[in-house]
């Protein structure tokens, strides 16, 4: 009797299993998608009024296509994918047609997906005519048995699958030739208009989220960031939230920063601003890492935290309420 008495003590003591849970967490979205489309040096000085508005165009039309899907009963994955389509198809951004370029003149794309439902995940690296990775790497999560592909043989796959794709000179941008000229003269001030991302919840409770790029301009030997790996730069998982991040690539990997957000919320209870906050604003910079994330819970509450002096970023909840930022005093 005394035995059994101590072991409901004890069990009494210890934290629940799942405390990110109904219980003790309202809803406050049926549904809503946040993006990402990059996190550096970007401030109020070294944007135009043109610059501005540009950003904040494309930025809302990602948003837009992704609420239009999840507002018709459309899942989270294809919100993800069409919002960061999108993305890669604008120049502006350094995925899909705007990627930067390698030591060697070229362009590296990388990306990721993730289902929250099932934990089912998709990627590709180093491709180099895929117009729109993001597509590929979904692909490959839903018709192979396999996690991710790399360079030829993710475009040997894609070909099979009727993925489009292009000539390596479309991702020539003049803007993105010149950046790499100073870079490689080390004349380069920081790199603005990175890396994009999303992650959505639907109405059925599903979260996913998926993140691509052209990785870091003039990095050399078949560099890979964080983008394409799965806990590292995406994330999704239904008990907590679904995560895409943007940022010094390297960090984020050693920190396994998307799934330590997650597993923060699953294991210790945190919120998800709390979560997101403790990896990038904390642990993140601890190892001399920067960048940021976004990321919606379960529940439609959104988290934003960056290092970097902006991000690129916005959301859209079920209200239709249209929010973009650029900078970090917004």
């Amino acid at each position: 009797m005394i035995k059994i008495f101590i072991f409901v003590l004890i069990l009494a003591c210890l934290p629940l299993s799942g405390l990110y849970s109904k219980t003790n967490e309202e809803q406050q979205s049926e549904f809503g998608i946040v993006i990402h489309g990059g996190a550096g040096g970007i401030t109020r000085e070294s944007y135009t009024p043109e610059q501005d508005a540009a950003y904040r165009e494309a930025l809302s039309e990602a948003l837009r296509v992704g609420y239009e899907i999840l507002k018709n009963g459309g899942n989270s994955l294809e919100a993800v994918e069409s919002a960061i389509r999108i993305m890669e198809d604008d120049s502006l951004f350094n995925a899909g047609r705007g990627a930067v370029f390698t030591a060697d003149g070229k362009n590296e794309l990388d990306a990721s997906i993730m289902d929250g439902s099932t934990l089912n995940a998709g990627a590709v690296a180093g491709v180099t005519r895929i117009k729109n990775p993001i597509t590929l790497a979904r692909l490959v999560m839903e018709e192979s048995r396999h996690v991710m592909f790399a360079r030829e043989g993710a475009e040997v796959f894609g070909d099979q699958h009727g993925i489009e794709t292009v000539p390596e000179d479309y991702f020539f941008t003049e803007r993105r030739w010149r950046t790499l000229q100073r870079i490689q003269e080390r004349e380069a001030a920081e790199e603005r208009g990175g890396t994009v991302g999303a992650a959505a919840l639907d109405k059925n409770g599903n979260l996913a989220a998926g993140t691509s790029t052209g990785g870091m301009s003039n990095k050399r030997f078949g560099r890979i960031g964080d983008s394409p790996i799965i806990g590292a730069g995406t994330y999704a998982n239904n008990k907590t939230c679904a995560v895409s991040a943007t940022g010094h690539g390297e960090y984020f990997i050693r920190l396994s920063v998307a799934y330590d957000i997650s597993a923060l919320m699953e294991y210790k209870g945190l919120s998800l601003r709390e979560a997101g906050d403790r990896v990038v604003m904390e642990k993140l910079p601890d190892i001399g890492g920067y960048g940021g994330v976004i990321a919606i819970d379960q529940f439609g509450n959104i988290a934003m935290p960056f290092t970097t002096a902006g991000m690129h970023r916005g959301y859209v909840l079920d209200d239709g309420e249209f929010v973009v930022k650029l900078y970090g005093d917004e």
